[in-house]
């Protein structure tokens, strides 16, 4: 649906940074579905518990804010998205992780719109592995340009 190349061109963010592999559902300004592999060749796995690689939760996190940019680029007006426009997470709440993510795993990244206004945004995610929750969270997000933020 969404192109690995237009998933890059719409992130801020480069190799090795990037955690959205593909978009498999898209519904504009209300809701994403996205999908990372989690590979144990990922440079993460060196220094996190080598002998018992497990992905780090801020980096779900990350994953979970990659996913709702997509969702805000495609959906938000030129003017409020252009590459001038930053998305800022502002704030994590309710965030749980039931279950570890190992390598070998596929995320399922289900992000879902509670409120988009012109300055920020709210969103509900859900992370699941094999069909079953491995973390939730509610993102809030400023949207500001570069230049008022220097």
């Amino acid at each position: 649906m969404i192109s690995f190349e237009e998933i890059r061109s719409l992130l801020p963010q480069k190799y090795p940074f990037i955690f959205i592999d593909k978009v498999i559902e898209f519904e504009e300004g209300k809701k994403i579905v996205c999908v990372k592999n989690v590979s144990g060749n990922e440079p993460v796995f060196v220094g996190h518990f080598p002998d018992f690689a497990i992905m780090p939760g801020v980096l779900i996190i990350e994953a979970m804010a990659q996913a709702s940019i997509i969702l805000f680029r495609k959906s938000l007006p030129p003017i409020q998205s252009g590459k001038d426009t930053v998305f800022l997470l502002a704030s994590i709440g309710n965030a749980r992780f039931t279950k570890p993510v190992f390598p070998g795993d596929q995320l399922l990244i289900e992000i879902n719109v509670e409120k988009i206004v012109s300055k920020g945004a709210i969103i509900q995610a859900t992370v699941k592995v094999d069909e079953k929750a491995v973390a939730k969270a509610t993102l809030t997000f400023g949207i500001a340009e570069k230049s008022a933020l220097l």
